[in-house]
């Protein structure tokens, strides 16, 4: 069932902007038994494609593969579910996608992907979580990025120094929540530089402030 359909404002509906359309045939299909008839069709529409290969082609669906292979969220989501290994003839799509190159790394190559690190290191969340899961000591290359986004800063300080960051508290100090959880997580102790700017959300000085009560406006 299309639920965008039965709305009045589809648009304020979560996910309408990464919608795929489904022909009407399509949506009331519910993939209890195979229907050839309509796999040209089906195999056109990414989403529909893999959940239909689930079902009936786990050793793959060649003939849909030029479909799935467009998007790097599809093609991530062959190889996972339903090739269940790599997929060598997708990786120059999703290579491209820091978010997915991360997952197929993590999920079905599991391990290191040398030649997507490039393209992994363009963003800052991605960048942090390929680091957690491969570079258990830090990945100096890619710390430039991450540093660029507070809560990314913030978790790579965490899980993967395990320790302060100096260079990126000047990031860090300038988002409350962010703030706040590097001080108590990390540095493990009032952080008077970062004061003034966790005071300027009420919850998180609210936080801050019963976790050290000394602090002061």
């Amino acid at each position: 069932m299309n639920i965008y359909k039965l709305h009045s404002n589809p648009e304020t509906l979560a996910g309408f902007d990464q919608r795929t359309e489904v022909p009407e045939i399509l949506e009331e299909l519910v993939y209890t038994k195979q229907e050839p008839a309509i796999e040209q069709k089906i195999m056109k529409h990414p989403t529909s494609a893999i959940e239909y290969a689930s079902r009936f082609f786990q050793d793959g669906w060649p003939e849909a593969e030029p479909y799935i292979m467009k998007s790097p969220r599809s093609a991530y989501n062959y190889a996972r579910f339903v090739l269940e290994e790599p997929w060598p003839a997708a990786e120059p799509v999703i290579i491209k996608d820091p978010w997915y190159a991360f997952h197929y790394a993590r999920d079905v190559l599991e391990e290191r992907w040398p030649e997507a690190e490039k393209y992994i290191m363009t963003d800052p969340r991605s960048a942090f979580e390929y680091a957690r899961e491969f570079f258990k000591d830090g990945w100096p290359e890619a710390e430039p990025v991450i540093m660029q986004d507070p809560w990314s800063a913030l978790r790579y300080a965490s899980n993967v120094l395990k320790r302060r960051w100096e260079k990126a508290e000047p990031v860090i100090m300038k988002d409350p929540v962010s703030a706040y959880r590097y001080a108590k997580h990390v540095l493990e102790e009032r952080w008077p530089e970062a004061e003034k700017y966790i005071m300027t959300d009420e919850y998180w000085w609210g936080e801050y402030t019963d976790t050290f009560p000394d602090a002061k406006r």
